[in-house]
């Protein structure tokens, strides 16, 4: 049976004498956690470093949502790993899903999607489409019948002027022929719900930004829609202000950021946990932020964010927070409640693969 440790260690504290270990309280996930960075302070890196120790210390699953692919070697532990903490790496269950992979396809269920997710995916309004919204109301009791795949097929045998509409617009949109949906095949969310170690939704391969996010939002409407069965997990969202805007571009984006937003405020009773990652504070909606009882800052020149930051965040001391411009990559500001005081890290090295490594300037 694997142990369940108070501390993580991720790194060494910058100010001690003796180099001593920074370590992070497992038990204290279970409170929101926010992380940021601006590009290059070696943010994504440094939060794989904590994965790799929930990975290997705690039964905690994990739910990426991982937009620019950098977790998706998660699973890949480097030559230079110790060999016992290689061996327990790859004895972990780690499911990659992407979309056009032969193995894991990321798939999701339209039918099985809330309505208003649907409604949203569809540009359907409830108000100034509020006919069109109505029959996909009422078409609520038939989907049941509707073969997987054969949704606008369906629709056309139907003798109604709305049907043909909803029809159309399916049409009109490419929607039906998205990657995405499983029609019948095996989607994500039946692999989240058994629990591996690590579920990792890979959301750089899809050709739209509309794909995107019904690809995240399917997944949160999941974890969100079986809350009740209390199954504790860490929902780890990178690139956080992609998904959580205070200024929503469109009703997908918009229920995605009430989703989040929801999760932050009710879930945690739930044993669903946030950890926001983002490089732009000021662009993840405050609602979610103020609920982060758990800060790791990393460089962050925008004063702006700073201030942000040392308002939203006050058990992170001002002082530490306004060092953050000075930070060297790897290095961070560790606060809150998963922390015994707040203190400066250099965060420890990788164990497994970087999925996004930087390109580098080509040398003659």
């Amino acid at each position: 049976m694997r142990s369940m440790p108070r501390e993580l260690t991720i790194g060494t504290l910058i100010e001690s004498e003796d180099a001593a270990p920074a370590q992070v309280l497992a038990a204290k996930l279970n409170r929101h956690t926010f992380w940021c960075g601006q590009s290059g302070s070696g943010k994504t890196y440094a939060l794989g470093v904590l994965l790799e120790q929930v990975l290997l210390h705690t039964r905690l699953p994990l739910v990426i949502l991982d937009p620019n692919s950098d977790f998706a070697r998660l699973g890949e532990v480097r030559d230079d790993a110790p060999a016992d903490v290689a061996a327990a790496l790859r004895d972990r269950d780690i499911r990659v899903f992407r979309s056009g992979d032969p193995d894991r396809p990321l798939r999701a269920r339209l039918l099985g999607m809330p309505l208003r997710s649907r409604a949203a995916i569809l540009g359907i309004d409830p108000v100034v489409d509020a006919e069109l919204y109505n029959e996909m109301l009422h078409l609520e009791a038939e989907l049941g019948g509707i073969e997987q795949g054969r949704l606008i097929g369906y629709l056309r045998a139907q003798d109604s002027e709305l049907r043909q509409r909803l029809a159309t617009r399916l049409e009109n949109l490419g929607m039906a022929e998205w990657a995405l949906w499983a029609w019948g095949e095996r989607d994500v969310t039946q692999d989240i719900d058994e629990g591996p170690d690590a579920t990792i939704v890979d959301l750089g391969r899809f050709d739209t930004q509309a794909e995107f996010r019904a690809a995240a939002l399917a997944v949160l409407d999941h974890l969100w829609a079986h809350r009740e069965e209390r199954r504790p997990r860490l929902i780890v969202i990178d690139e956080a202000h992609n998904l959580c805007s205070p200024e929503p571009a469109d009703a997908v984006q918009a229920l995605l950021t009430e989703r989040i937003v929801q999760i932050a405020a009710e879930g945690r009773k739930f044993g669903l946990w946030l950890l926001l990652s983002t490089q732009r504070p000021s662009k993840v909606h405050p609602n979610a932020l103020s609920q982060c009882d758990n800060l790791a800052l990393m460089r962050m020149s925008s004063l702006r964010d700073l201030d942000e930051l040392a308002d939203v965040f006050g058990y992170a001391p001002e002082s530490l927070v306004q060092r953050s411009p000075a930070f060297a990559q790897g290095q961070a500001l560790f606060a809150g409640g998963f922390v015994d005081q707040p203190g400066l890290v250099q965060m420890g090295s990788r164990l497994t693969q970087e999925g996004g490594i930087d390109v580098p300037v080509p040398l003659r």
